[in-house]
C-alpha cells in the first residue's frame, strides 16, 4: 500500500512539473489597440470654418465572428484563424467606438463627442450607428474594414440623415500582428474619413 501511494505521488508531482514548466515556456500574450488619427494644431482647427457640432457614437456592433478578444486574421476566402497570443486589449466594439470618435473628433469642428452610451444630459446633434461586418486581413497581406454606418440627426427627435455600405483595404507591410492592426488603423481612418465629410455635408 505505501508503495502504491509514494508511486501516486511521485506521478502526480512529474504531472504538476510538466505543467508548470510548459506554462513557463509558453509567450507572453500580446495586446493591441486601433489607433486614431493624429490630431491637427489648434490652428488648424481654429481656421476651419466649420459649424461646430455635438456627435454621439453608437451603439457600434461587431460580426459575431470578430466578437472575441482573438485577433482574426483570414488564411483563405473562407478559412479564418484566431490569433493563441496576440488579442485585442479591450472588447472590439468598445475600441472601435473609441477610436471612431477619437478620429471625428480630429476631422470635426465638435463642442463634444460622446460615446454610446452617453448620459441624458448630454446634448447630440447627429448620432453615428455603426455594424462592423468585417475587420481581419492576412499577415503580410491586406487589412480589410467593412462597414455600413447610419447618421442620425436628434434634434426635434430621431431623424435618419444618412446610410452607407463601406470597404476600404490596406496593405500590412509586415509579417507581424503589430503591422495589422496598424494596417486596420488606417482602415478605420478612412472609414472616419468618410463619416466627416457626410456630416459637413448635412443641412445645418
Amino acid at each position: 500500500m505505501n508503495r502504491l501511494f509514494l508511486l501516486g505521488r511521485i506521478i502526480i508531482l512529474a504531472l504538476l512539473w510538466g505543467w508548470l514548466v510548459g506554462c513557463a515556456s509558453s509567450p507572453p500574450t500580446r495586446l493591441y489597440l486601433l489607433n486614431g488619427l493624429e490630431s491637427p494644431g489648434r490652428e488648424a482647427k481654429a481656421m476651419s470654418g466649420e459649424s461646430c457640432d455635438s456627435i454621439g457614437v453608437g451603439p457600434v456592433k461587431v460580426s459575431d465572428y470578430l466578437d472575441r478578444p482573438q485577433i482574426v486574421t483570414r488564411v483563405a476566402s473562407n478559412e479564418l484563424r484566431l490569433a493563441e497570443f496576440d488579442r485585442w486589449a479591450e472588447p472590439p466594439a468598445q475600441m472601435i467606438s473609441r477610436a471612431l470618435a477619437n478620429n471625428l473628433t480630429t476631422l470635426l469642428c465638435t463642442k463634444t463627442v460622446a460615446v454610446f452610451p452617453w448620459r441624458g444630459s448630454i446634448p447630440i446633434d447627429y448620432q453615428v450607428e455603426m455594424e462592423i461586418l468585417r475587420l481581419d486581413g492576412s499577415l503580410g497581406g491586406n487589412a480589410t474594414i467593412e462597414a455600413q454606418w447610419m447618421i442620425f440627426s436628434l434634434s426635434g427627435g430621431k431623424k435618419l440623415q444618412a446610410i452607407k455600405n463601406v470597404s476600404f483595404t490596406e496593405t500590412t507591410g509586415g509579417q507581424s500582428y503589430a503591422a495589422l492592426v496598424s494596417a486596420q488603423s488606417q482602415a478605420l481612418g478612412q472609414l472616419s474619413r468618410k463619416i466627416a465629410e457626410a456630416i459637413k455635408a448635412l443641412p445645418k
